[in-house]
């Protein structure tokens, strides 16, 4: 016969956070309590429903089979309790308490951060907590409530808000151009000083394509690269040559002139598939109070069309 009077929420709740980050230290110090801890209240689990859930080792902690068949309902179960609170929260007639945000570190300097003033003026009982950063984030692992994403969104597992899609352009300041001449032919690329980001996975590929015809790769011979995107926004702005970037980084500068499109007449890219940013949510069929507010507010922010974006000509 079952033992189930040792189960309770919480220990439902380090079962999903171990199962997934297979490690007992990890929770621990997400949740700030001892290993020994979470792995006495595993055993205690796996002694109430008498099945192994766990294999440990020295280096991680391995789910068995039954621990593969029980996640399923518990992520139900979890997801039920998130349910009933999201009911509780509701009954509040603003949103209150923290929230944590996470975004691209350039993306959000430029385009969350300037925005939180607002966000807080409208919501005084609201906290953020905004985290910024490249690294991939899982939202269904990490401590976030509202991810801030810039990618092709394949992943059906994911619940998402997206606010419209990256735009690349091809620019230059009118100071290079005027120096070293316009590129009329994506060929004419390779003659000049290119600024190319370069982050783990390597330096940007610029991609190019006219029309319905497929996307070409044209290598470009870079005259600097780096991985801080702003450092070489810089140097195009002081006429140091050509760069590939996203709307959202360089559309103040084409709208004010101090940056140049070159080849408008084709369109560029760094990915062949679209872009979009999105905000993603964990955990939930429709997202808390507090994450909607924070969705709505940049939905009403970024407008439509985004307003980084920069108009076709006619």
């Amino acid at each position: 016969m079952l033992d189930l009077s040792n189960i309770n929420i919480r220990t439902l709740m380090f079962f999903i956070a171990v199962y997934d980050a297979q490690s007992f230290s990890r929770v621990a110090r997400k949740e700030g309590v001892s290993a020994s801890m979470i792995s006495r209240t595993m055993q205690q689990f796996e002694a109430a429903i008498g099945q192994q859930l766990f294999y440990r080792n020295t280096r991680s902690v391995i789910p068995t089979e039954a621990a593969h068949q029980l996640i399923e309902f518990v992520r139900a179960m979890a997801d039920e309790l998130s349910r009933a609170t999201e009911v509780l929260q509701n009954r509040a007639s603003t949103p209150s308490g923290t929230v944590r945000i996470n975004a691209p570190v350039f993306f959000g300097q430029r385009h969350i951060a300037p925005w939180l003033s607002g966000l807080i003026e409208r919501y005084p009982a609201l906290h953020v907590e905004l985290i910024l950063t490249d690294d991939f984030i899982d939202p269904h692992r990490e401590a976030a409530d509202v991810i801030f994403r810039i990618a092709a969104l394949t992943d059906s597992g994911f619940h998402a808000r997206t606010f419209g899609d990256q735009h690349y352009h091809l620019a230059a300041s009118p100071g290079y151009l005027q120096k070293h001449g316009t590129p009329l032919t994506p060929a004419d690329i390779s003659q000049h000083r290119c600024l190319v980001y370069k982050g783990s996975s390597g330096a940007n590929r610029w991609l190019m394509k006219q029309g319905t015809q497929p996307w070409a790769h044209y290598p470009v011979t870079a005259r600097m690269t780096s991985n801080n995107a702003e450092s070489l926004l810089t140097a195009a702005l002081s006429d140091m040559g050509l760069v590939l970037f996203p709307d959202w980084l360089i559309g103040d500068s084409l709208k004010n002139g101090s940056l140049v499109k070159v080849l408008a007449d084709f369109e560029v890219a760094i990915h062949a598939d679209a872009q979009q940013i999105s905000a993603i949510y964990p955990n939930a069929r429709h997202p808390p109070l507090n994450v909607r507010a924070v969705i709505d507010y940049y939905l009403e922010v970024f407008g439509t069309p985004l307003y980084w974006q920069v108009p076709s000509p006619d």
